[in-house]
């Protein structure tokens, strides 16, 4: 039977939603992390505005997680316009993007996540859109097709995409800034937690602070993820110290958030030491209960998750974290991973290397 909480939980009421978007910096200064991107954006942006121009369109790529968003969202507070958001499986048709271009003000920003995935139709009203400033919609198609032209105001298209490889060369090549992010460094997710914590009205040490970010993938959505189920842990063991009669915890001082709530938080969300969480786990148990290389398609399968999905999410950090290889025949477990894990076995050799449990 689980515990009562010792307080309401609508005294937590925070939306969640709104708590991501808070942890937001506010200002491309405030942006920890990824220091040539940034740099880069930086010169674009003074430049432009100096210049009295729109900002050239611009593709990021990378993991997901990285800060393409924010990204966005801080490009278009720097140039002092408006952004427009949507993502590529949204887009099916070409008509689809018209009302939004034909909306937008000189210089705003229209940022499309996931930008690989809209339609063929949909890229080619964005061609003439992204160098011509105007969209052809034809008018009844057939003998009597007639082609109507929609001017638009001047604007920045930025893309975001986990696989660039997907976009054509034409449509790659019409991205006047091109920006690959990478993982981020411990040092630099460190930073990012203790900034969140301070936001999230949390105190965590600096050794609390680097537990957490070896667990986070390189990843600050990962991280700040973490950092407010960590917070929970720590308000909820806090608030059953002091009693129901004191109420919650965290709200006129900051909650700290020692080395344990850390402990206890990953191991609630099954996420070892090296940011590993049960998929990865399941999908390191294909592969290594096989003796030839798996399918993208049969490991989906065993671990009950799209191929999208683990090519996108999974497969990158495993790779990363030097545990899964790529071939021409499929996926196989790396020597590492078969070094620290022995097979048929529930456990990790010596306890160095700890999948956790499932």
């Amino acid at each position: 039977m689980s515990e009562e909480l010792p307080f309401e939980p609508s005294a937590l009421g925070e939306d969640e939603v709104g708590v991501e978007k808070s942890l937001r910096p506010s200002r491309l200064e405030e942006f920890i992390g990824q220091p040539r991107v940034v740099d880069n954006l930086r010169i674009a942006i003074e430049t432009a505005r100096a210049r009295g121009d729109v900002l050239d369109h611009i593709l990021f790529s990378g993991m997901p997680g990285l800060g393409k968003t924010t990204l966005s969202y801080l490009i278009a507070r720097s140039m002092g316009v408006e952004m427009h958001q949507t993502s590529g499986p949204a887009l099916e048709r070409g008509k689809d993007i018209v009302g939004t271009l034909t909306r937008m003000a000189r210089g705003d920003v229209f940022f499309i996540d996931e930008i690989h995935r809209i339609s063929r139709e949909v890229e080619e009203y964005l061609y003439s859109a992204m160098e011509d400033y105007c969209v052809d919609i034809v008018i009844d198609p057939g003998a009597d097709a007639r082609v109507l032209r929609i001017p638009v105001q001047p604007f920045t298209l930025v893309g975001a995409t986990t696989r660039e490889g997907l976009l054509s060369a034409p449509f790659r090549g019409r991205f006047g800034i091109v920006e690959k992010l990478e993982p981020y460094p411990e040092a630099e997710l460190t930073q990012i937690i203790s900034r969140s914590a301070g936001l999230l009205s949390c105190r965590i040490d600096d050794e609390p602070a680097r537990r957490l970010a070896r667990s986070s993938r390189g990843t600050p959505r990962y991280a700040n993820r973490f950092l407010r189920r960590i917070r929970d842990v720590a308000q909820y063991r806090a608030a059953l110290e002091r009693g129901p009669e004191r109420g919650p915890t965290g709200v006129d001082e900051p909650l700290p958030l020692p080395m344990e709530a850390i402990e206890e938080g990953l191991e609630r969300l099954g996420v070892d030491e090296h940011g590993l969480d049960r998929v990865d786990r399941r999908i390191l148990e294909v592969l290594l209960g096989s003796d030839e290389p798996v399918g993208v398609k049969t490991i989906a399968v065993s671990v009950g998750e799209e191929e999208r999905t683990i090519e996108d999410v999974y497969e990158p950090y495993l790779i990363q974290r030097g545990m899964l290889v790529k071939t021409s025949r499929g996926r196989r477990a790396s020597p590492r991973a078969i070094e620290l894990y022995d097979r048929g076995r529930a456990g990790p050799r010596q306890g160095e290397f700890s999948f956790g449990t499932s």
